[in-house]
């Protein structure tokens, strides 16, 4: 939920109809009662249901089985399955039931909620939308063919095409650029053919149509009442309804005296839009905000409207019908226009006026954004380590039913978090709690399920804990490796001994570096190298020591050199670098400039070129007066003055060691603060011989640490470099593709829109009202990777190095008394190993009840055969996705043949391949979705996948292809 701008209706007696409808041309208005339920904004999810949620379904499934004519279309999941599992009849159940199989309810998008499109992650854009279709699937046998993507801040060119991969016919959007809003309507070109993906093109394109600038919301004002119209209901009260049933702002009823005047306001509006818009079928959303809570009065009072406007439809020049969503646009369709195409470029950043770019919430609440990003790579791994222990036989004592369980509480939690009031940051501190603790509640679940799979595997004799009265002799650390190919990498564990001897489970010492930790006191961070093959896992044994031993690492005095350089004072011009202290790696060196302690350029071994790159944190300060001007909220970044350094003083360390040198640069407020704000922490890994490192060589990982910070303050790092770039910059769209970005210049709001913390308090009634506030004192660790190269270098890379970023190795780290545990090591585990540009998007056992066979499964519902079947564990769930696109790199951007019975054969025999929908719910052989008419004798009827072998276990995936899976393996 954002703030919307509302608009009056036009005078009743204003006429207009679309360029190209003749006079005899009827409009035909389609009213879409829906609800836009908010999952969690301003009030958790428990205080909605109480509120109004349930009463909305309760209500609507009521009144609509009173009235034949009657639609009504439900959106998110979440509430709806709250209400299905602990408030609805089994009567209430049974006319949902009978509504759906006649068309008279209809689910839109289906996923758990309505995602965010700016800030959220492909795979987790993904597994909301699984959550979702597969509750609606096994429940009802049905399969949402429609978006409402009504109130994310902005659109995703990766949306049209994860829409098109779900099996959607058509999309639809609302919230772009206001001036791009106006521009659009005045030319009619709200409605197009979308192919967001340059690699899959008209593949994966699917029709998109974006509301008018009236949005999702039924116009509040109308001329002859000074109360909102046609919210008969008026607008919901918290904690819980009024014991009287009488709301605030609640429309006047409709009655013989003032009918004409609501037909004529409702017909006016209707040819203004259709003015805007290439055919007389003009869309009219009927709902709002939490509406529909009482849905008798609100039905109550449109049916005798709409049968007073058809009545006198010849002389209004306008017929009315309830409608959902999919009767809209089937008679879109049946018209057979010829659309628009709109190429891969997205609408991002969004505005709603001069001064409100909503350009805020890609920062607020940092911290809600890091704990969701590592509930989800956590999420992801427990997937994979799970399956692998189920098959190819399941050996242990782990209850598969227990195992789901936590698997799924955190598969909602995850799910949950990515609604557009959630990981946006825009939501209430209360509703920002309950995330928070979903989240953990999951992870937790989720840990424990791993930890339990690994003592599954330890040989009884084994002890694993410190025995009572003992202190531990040491720590025991399993890392495992979720993707599917082989890894190289460091990973860090924080000890309390500065000696320590390092061997893994074959009792060989491991390269390691210990360290002095830069955020706890009294410990040592532990840098040790692994190399993992795909979907294992290495198990290592970390043991104080007193003396120097082979495999041993003493503290870093001696074996991590720390070179600790005085604070510096910020000078206006930075020194040409006359005093320049060298940190290199196979790869890179990175000069300092010992004079400010700041970067001062990296040279890049393969292509012989010094670049020039400095780095500083600064902060906009912002306005919280609206008396004095635009403000910055969770929604909106409006900077009245360009940024200004945050620091006047950096003190600079550098920590040498044999696997990894470490720059730390700290930025302080003063000479004289005894605190730094902001820092940064910088990595170069020195690879030793034998090891394949290329990932790990060529990335400069950054970790910078940012708060807390000054009231009404946004902080951003600054990375200037001496590249020409022409004025574009290439910036990632929900790691799916990026987006090449030219130089804009605005004439307002014209300056950077990207930042790393914020900060901010107001006196705005719409925020202080609805308890928005961003007072955010945490402070946050954001991490980045850094490539530097060639563009068939970096090409190369940088894709890879993304989905490692993202899912980096997980650590289950224990003490040890007395004898390590023994598990297998790496020779006796069979690796998962895809080719370099696939990436194994999901292997999971979702558990899900119902039969892939359509048929079986509408049979068994039918028979009433509901809630019988058990969860199968036989059921795979595999999802490849290749990275490359088209003429990205002459070798990763090649289409790739993959056997799914070599890749798979770790996990047992490959006995059935079933290729499904994104989602799973459909099998691609039975999906046909929509074409739509882009030129002369473009239509070819109904568009389907791209002819390939039937079933089988080799597949071939071409550039930015998503393929899903299910895949049986034979039972032992």
């Amino acid at each position: 939920m954002g703030q919307l701008r509302w608009l009056p209706l036009l005078a009743p007696l204003l006429l207009l109809r679309p360029p190209g409808v003749q006079s005899a041309d009827p409009i035909q208005a389609f009213v879409v009662p829906h609800s836009h339920m908010d999952v969690g904004w301003v009030y958790t999810v428990q205080e909605s249901m109480q509120a109004y949620a349930a009463n909305v379904y309760t209500s609507v499934v009521e009144e609509l089985a009173r009235g034949q004519q009657r639609r009504f279309i439900a959106v998110e999941q979440e509430f709806f399955r709250l209400w299905w599992d602990g408030v609805a009849s089994d009567q209430q159940k049974h006319q949902v039931r009978q509504l759906l199989e006649e068309g008279r309810l209809e689910f839109v998008i289906g996923g758990q909620v309505m995602h965010d499109e700016a800030v959220t992650h492909l795979d987790d854009q993904i597994l909301q939308l699984t959550e979702g279709h597969g509750f609606l699937y096994e429940t009802f046998g049905i399969r949402p063919q429609f978006s409402w993507h009504v109130d994310p801040f902005g659109a995703s060119a990766t949306t049209p095409t994860l829409f098109a991969l779900a099996g959607f016919n058509a999309h639809l959007g609302s919230r772009i650029d206001y001036d791009l809003k106006a521009a659009m309507q005045e030319a009619r070109g709200l409605q197009f053919v979308w192919r967001g993906s340059p690699s899959l093109s008209e593949q994966q394109e699917i029709f998109t149509h974006i509301m008018d600038q009236y949005s999702y919301c039924t116009p509040s004002h109308i001329p002859f009442s000074n109360r909102s119209g046609f919210y008969w209901n008026g607008v919901a009260v918290f904690p819980k309804p009024p014991p009287d049933g009488v709301y605030p702002n609640m429309s006047e009823p409709v009655t013989p005296a003032n009918i004409n005047l609501y037909a004529e306001a409702l017909v006016a509006n209707v040819k203004q839009r259709a003015a805007w818009f290439q055919t007389p079928h003009v869309l009219w959303p009927w709902g709002c905000d939490k509406q529909f809570f009482n849905a008798s009065v609100q039905f109550a009072n449109m049916d005798p409207l709409l049968d007073h406007i058809n009545s006198h439809a010849a002389e209004l020049g306008v017929s009315v019908q309830y409608a959902t969503l999919g009767d809209y646009f089937r008679a879109l369709h049946a018209l057979n226009v010829t659309w628009r195409v709109r190429d891969h470029h997205d609408f991002l950043p969004y505005s709603t006026e001069p001064f409100q770019a909503w350009t805020g919430f890609y920062t607020s609440r940092s911290a809600l954004k890091g704990l969701a990003r590592r509930a989800s790579a956590l999420l992801y791994a427990g997937e994979s380590m799970f399956t692998r222990y189920m098959w190819p036989a399941l050996r242990g004592h782990l209850d598969p039913a227990w195992a789901l369980q936590q698997l799924q509480q955190l598969r909602w939690a995850v799910s949950e978090v990515q609604h557009h009031d959630a990981i946006t940051g825009t939501e209430s501190p209360k509703v920002r709690d309950m995330y928070v603790t979903h989240l953990a509640a999951g992870m937790l679940g989720v840990r424990k399920l791993m930890v339990s799979i690994v003592l599954d595997k330890l040989q009884p004799q084994a002890p694993t804990a410190a025995s009572s009265g003992a202190g531990p002799a040491g720590h025991f650390a399993l890392v495992y490796n979720p993707l599917a190919w082989t890894v190289t990498t460091i990973v860090t564990l924080t000890v309390g001994f500065p000696g320590v001897r390092v061997t893994d489970e074959a009792g060989h010492p491991v390269p390691s570096q210990i360290q002095n930790s830069t955020e706890t006191p009294s410990a040592y961070d532990l840098l040790i190298l692994t190399t993992i093959p795909g979907l294992s896992y290495r198990h290592y044994s970390v043991r104080p020591t007193a003396g120097a031993q082979e495999g041993t690492q003493e503290p870093a005095a001696t074996v991590a050199t720390t070179l600790q350089f005085g604070r510096r004072l910020r000078r206006r011009t930075s020194p040409a670098g006359r005093h320049l202290v060298p940190v290199a790696n196979d790869c890179y060196i990175v000069l300092l400039n010992q004079d400010t302690n700041l970067m001062h350029s990296i040279w890049e071994r393969q292509s012989n070129r010094t670049v020039r790159v400095t780095q500083e944190f600064l902060e906009y300060h912002v306005n919280g007066d609206v008396k004095q001007g635009p403000i910055s909220d969770n929604y909106l970044f409006t900077p009245g003055k360009a940024a200004v350094p945050a620091w006047e003083a950096v003190g600079m360390e550098i920590v040498a060691g044999q696997l990894v040198t470490e720059i730390r640069q700290y930025f302080y407020r003063n000479m004289t603060a005894r605190n730094y704000t902001y820092a940064i922490r910088s990595r170069l890994t020195h690879m030793p011989q034998g090891h394949d490192g290329e990932l790990l060589c060529h990335r400069i990982e950054q970790e910078y640490r940012a708060g807390p910070l000054e009231l009404n303050r946004e902080a951003v790092l600054r990375t200037s470099t001496s590249l020409n770039n022409q004025q574009v910059i290439y910036s990632d769209n929900n790691g799916y593709q990026m987006q090449r970005r030219p130089y804009l210049s605005y004439v307002n709001n014209s300056i950077a829109r990207v930042m790393l913390h914020r900060r901010l308090s107001n006196n705005f009634d719409w925020d202080l009202g609805y308890n928005l506030t961003l007072n955010d004192t945490s402070v946050v660790h954001p991490v980045l990777w850094l490539l530097l190269g060639s563009w068939s270098l970096t090409a190369a890379l940088r894709q890879r190095s993304a989905v490692a970023l993202q899912h980096r190795p997980v650590v289950l780290f224990g003490d040890l008394a007395g004898t390590a545990p023994k598990l297998p090591g790496p020779q006796q585990q069979e690796a998962v190993t895809l080719p370099p540009n696939l990436h194994l998007q999901i292997l999971s056992i979702p558990g899900w009840r119902y039969s892939s066979n359509h048929t079986e499964h509408a049979q068994n519902l039918w028979k009433g055969h509901r809630g019988e079947a058990q969860a199968d564990l036989r059921r795979v769930l595999l999802r490849l996705h290749h990275l490359y696109e088209v003429g990205e790199d002459p070798v990763l951007s090649q289409p790739v043949t993959v056997n799914l019975e070599a890749v798979l054969q770790a996990l047992g025999s490959v006995v059935v391949v079933e290729e499904r929908s994104l989602t799973g719910t459909w099998d691609v052989g039975m999906l046909h979705r929509w074409s739509w008419r882009t030129g002369p004798g473009r239509r070819r009827g109904d568009t389907t996948f791209p002819s390939r072998p039937p079933g089988g276990p080799i597949i071939t995936i071409y550039p930015k292809e998503i393929r899903t899976f299910f895949v049986y393996f034979q039972q032992q």
